[in-house]
């Protein structure tokens, strides 16, 4: 218990820490002239309520239209998601295959006809199909890759967060992930976790490298695959996506648990490689992509700690470094400020103020990932795909205003 207790604390501390370096934003450089091609691809699986909306969106972008193309992947789709998407001016491939099934596996279908393409384009951006894209986006990837980045990820915000409790929660934890981890690592150079959707990739880096991410967890399998060479992903904080949020528990809870399977399978694969290269080759960023990968077996940790302090017969047999370390109270401190962290970061990123009162039930979110990431470890082999059904057709006006 007591080596259990010392990786509970040098974590709970590390991300303390990490969290400080979002408290500001980077003042950023000069913005590009336009001159980068990008391929805007979408892939879509039943999404006729929202698909048409995305496209119009994505004409109307702060970017000459001659240097980007809209790609809709109809993947097994049994709807008008294809005619929808057609109509409003998108170009569409449909596909079906029914035993490789999921984002991934039509992601990588698609990229190979993107390169046999006559027009070249310089990069590839990842939407889902229930999202919204700021008009500024492109420009703000542009400039990223005058940079010399090839990897980028954008601010991921929410599309519907007072639909009820439960988008309002999800919504707090993509804030709060925004800010205080992924503006907080590429504050001070570390590697970016790939969230999914708003993702641009280089073309020259998918064809040296191949895309390959075909997990429940794509885009986290991904990004451990490019860390792995070396390569980082950055983020960019002024490029902002809205997605929709699940708008039940069930659909919350799925989407999360599959989530926590994917995870877990990349955990198993890329965790001891992680660890091992990045103590020899003393790159720090591969070992912060490791502790990233850590988290479900954390989870399990801080369970297993919790469940036996409250066991008397248990509890009075071990060491309680917590208080022999420090005065119990720090700890209590300590944790007050966690638990402040997600109102701070809605204040930092001046997110409306309706969602202050939901920080309330965000610990019922958090503490619910407990059992979801019991079952992830559990059914981590099972590569069933679960759609989560999008409804909330809204345009980009309307989630602005």
């Amino acid at each position: 218990m007591v080596p259990l207790q010392f990786l509970i604390i040098f974590c709970t501390f590390y991300y303390l820490f990490l969290s400080f370096f979002g408290l500001w934003k980077k003042k950023e450089k000069v913005v590009a002239p336009p001159s980068k091609q990008f391929a805007l691809v979408v892939a879509a699986h039943n999404e006729q309520a929202v698909i048409g909306p995305l496209v119009e969106n994505l004409k109307q972008m702060d970017y000459p239209r001659e240097l980007y193309e809209i790609f809709i992947i109809a993947d097994n789709c049994t709807d008008q998601t294809a005619a929808i998407a057609r109509e409003a001016g998108a170009e569409v491939y449909e596909r079906f295959n029914r035993q490789q099934r999921g984002k991934g596996y039509a992601l990588e279908w698609m990229f190979e006809k993107i390169f046999r393409m006559e027009r070249q384009f310089d990069a590839v951006v990842i939407f889902d199909a229930d999202n919204l894209v700021k008009a500024n986006f492109l420009t703000e990837m542009n400039n990223k890759l005058m940079e010399g980045h090839q990897i980028v990820q954008c601010y991921l915000d929410s599309k519907n967060p007072f639909d009820n409790w439960v988008t309002a929660t999800f919504s707090i934890a993509f804030w709060h992930c925004n800010r205080l981890l992924q503006l907080a690592r590429y504050n001070i150079g570390l590697s970016n976790i790939l969230g999914g959707t708003g993702m641009c990739i280089t073309t020259k880096l998918l064809r040296e490298y191949g895309w390959g991410a075909t997990s429940l967890t794509e885009d986290l399998e991904f990004s451990m695959k490019a860390l792995m060479n070396g390569i980082k992903t950055v983020w960019a904080h002024e490029a902002v996506i809205y997605d929709e949020k699940p708008l039940t528990f069930m659909q919350s809870w799925n989407q999360r648990k599959r989530w926590a399977q994917g995870h877990v399978d990349i955990f198993l694969r890329y965790f001891p490689k992680l660890v091992w290269k990045g103590i020899t080759t003393g790159d720090f960023r591969m070992l912060d992509g490791a502790m990233h990968l850590f988290q479900p077996l954390l989870v399990i940790f801080v369970t297993f700690f919790m469940v036996m302090s409250y066991i008397e017969p248990f509890h009075s047999n071990y060491t309680l470094v917590f208080n022999v370390m420090n005065d119990l109270n720090v700890w209590k401190i300590l944790s007050y400020i966690q638990l402040a962290q997600p109102l701070i970061a809605l204040m930092l990123d001046k997110v409306d103020r309706r969602s202050y009162k939901y920080v309330l039930l965000y610990p019922i979110f958090i503490y619910s990932w407990v059992p979801i990431v019991f079952l992830g470890f559990l059914h981590r082999n099972r590569r069933e795909w679960s759609h989560t059904v999008h409804t909330r057709g809204l345009s980009y006006n309307e989630v602005v205003k």
